[in-house]
């Protein structure tokens, strides 16, 4: 068993130990395993021994170097994404988790059309109201929805966040509580073309306390790859 393959079991153990604390199934979170520090060989160690087939990379370039159409891999584009760039993207991705902006959310719907994709994304909120991260406030996340219902070649389904990179755990955890509190709000009004299925949320550092919080998504790359 390769190291990779063992740190994807150890986090997959701890997903299902912090999903079973908050009453909820180990089954429901999936594992998005952040390639953007490797190459390749070290995503096809994930998959041919761990079964790992989900992958998030932050920099479209990156992400266009790993890709290869006729592998199983499902492909997360996780960082910022100029709109410039979005072209090269939405042939490719599973889900966009980064949408960020009206302009940006337009020029996938644009791209999208040209070649006939409904492409999924999530809304990045800014929760915490860092001046370092992406994403829009929480006040604007229900203006910023019933817009988007009125696109046709892009579908909402979710949401996502970034945590700060903190020591006080418990500070975390009110990030993704707030999250979630508005991802339920956004479920229960039905809007029209808007599907809340994802709640992207924690990283190597807090996953634990994301998938206790609701996420269904988690990002991890340093606990996956980790040379240790």
């Amino acid at each position: 068993m390769s190291n990779i393959s063992k740190n994807i079991q150890n986090v997959r153990e701890r997903v299902t130990k912090a999903a079973i604390r908050s009453g909820r199934n180990p089954d429901d979170v999936r594992i998005i395993a952040v390639s953007k520090t490797v190459g390749k060989a070290e995503v096809l160690d994930a998959y041919e021994n761990a079964g790992q087939i989900e992958f998030g990379e932050n920099r479209v370039q990156e992400l266009l170097k790993k890709y290869d159409r006729s592998e199983p891999f499902k492909w997360h584009l996780i960082g910022h994404l100029q709109t410039n760039k979005v072209k090269y993207v939405v042939d490719k991705t599973e889900l966009i988790h980064s949408v960020d902006s009206i302009y940006l959310a337009e020029e996938i719907e644009k791209q999208a059309e040209k070649i006939s994709r409904v492409v999924p994304f999530l809304l990045q909120v800014n929760v915490s109201g860092e001046e370092s991260k992406f994403g829009i406030t929480p006040e604007a996340v229900e203006g910023f929805v019933i817009k988007m219902s009125q696109y046709r070649n892009i579908r909402l389904e979710g949401l996502m966040t970034m945590a700060p990179n903190i020591t006080n755990m418990e500070n975390v955890r009110k990030i993704f509580k707030e999250l979630h509190t508005i991802y339920i709000d956004i479920s229960r009004e039905k809007i029209h073309n808007i599907d809340m299925k994802y709640l992207s949320m924690g990283m190597s550092n807090d996953f634990e306390i994301a998938v206790e919080e609701g996420a269904n998504l988690i990002r991890v790359g340093t606990s996956i790859f980790t040379k240790e």
